[in-house]
C-alpha cells in the first residue's frame, strides 16, 4: 500500500545586489577543489556522505544511495545553467567533506543545489564558506539573485541560510510516496 508524507519545505531568496561577505579562509587541513568533471564522483560522494542519514534522504531518495548520488551530480552537470564557477568541494586529506553546486535557472537567478557538508566536519564554518563561494560565483557571472529550496526541519541549515540573508519567499510541500511496509518498519524497534 502506497502513502503520501508531506515535507515542508521553503524556498528561500537573496539579491546579490548588496555587498557579500569575502569567503573565509578554511581551517587548517582543508582545501578547495574547483569544479573539473574528473571530480564528479567525488562531488557524489560527499553529498551521499552529507545526506543519506539525513531527512533529506526522505525527501529527495537518490540522497539515499551512492548511486542516486552519481545520477543526481549527472543530471546537474547536464543542466544547460550549470556554473562550474559556483561548484566546489572542499576536501581535507583524502577525504571529501563538503560539496556545493550552482545553477543558473532560467530566470536568471543562480539556484543552490545540494550544500552538503558530512557530519564528522561540521562545526568548523565549511557550510558558510561553501555557500559564500557559490554566491561569490554567482555574482562573477552578472546573476541578480539567488535562491534555494530547504527542508523546514533542517534547521542549522535554515539558520546558516537567514544568517547570510536570505529570506523565506514560499512555503511549498513536497509529496513523496512511501510504502506502509517502510513505515511500520521504521517504527518497530529492535532490539
Amino acid at each position: 500500500m502506497i502513502d503520501l508524507r508531506y515535507f515542508k519545505r521553503f524556498r528561500m531568496e537573496l539579491d546579490l545586489g548588496a555587498p557579500l561577505p569575502p569567503v573565509p579562509p578554511l581551517p587548517d587541513g582543508y582545501f578547495w577543489l574547483p569544479w573539473d568533471d574528473s571530480l564528479l564522483a567525488s562531488h557524489a560522494r560527499a553529498k551521499y556522505a552529507s545526506f543519506h542519514a539525513e531527512i533529506d534522504s526522505q525527501v529527495f531518495p537518490s540522497l539515499g544511495s551512492e548511486a542516486g548520488c552519481v545520477k543526481l551530480m549527472r543530471a546537474i552537470r547536464l543542466k544547460p545553467g550549470f556554473l562550474p564557477g559556483a561548484t566546489w568541494l572542499i576536501a581535507s586529506g583524502a577525504e571529501f567533506c563538503g560539496t556545493v553546486q550552482g545553477v543558473r535557472e532560467r530566470s536568471g537567478w543562480g539556484a543552490i543545489q545540494n550544500l552538503g557538508v558530512v557530519p564528522g566536519h561540521r562545526g568548523h564554518g565549511l557550510g558558510a564558506a561553501l555557500l559564500l563561494q557559490a554566491l561569490h560565483g554567482f555574482r562573477r557571472v552578472c546573476l541578480p539573485g539567488a535562491l534555494l529550496e530547504v527542508t523546514a526541519q533542517n534547521e542549522s541549515a535554515v539558520r546558516l541560510y537567514r544568517r547570510f540573508g536570505f529570506r523565506c519567499r514560499k512555503t511549498v510541500y513536497k509529496t513523496v510516496e512511501t510504502s506502509t511496509f517502510a513505515l511500520v518498519a521504521e517504527s518497530i524497534p529492535l532490539g
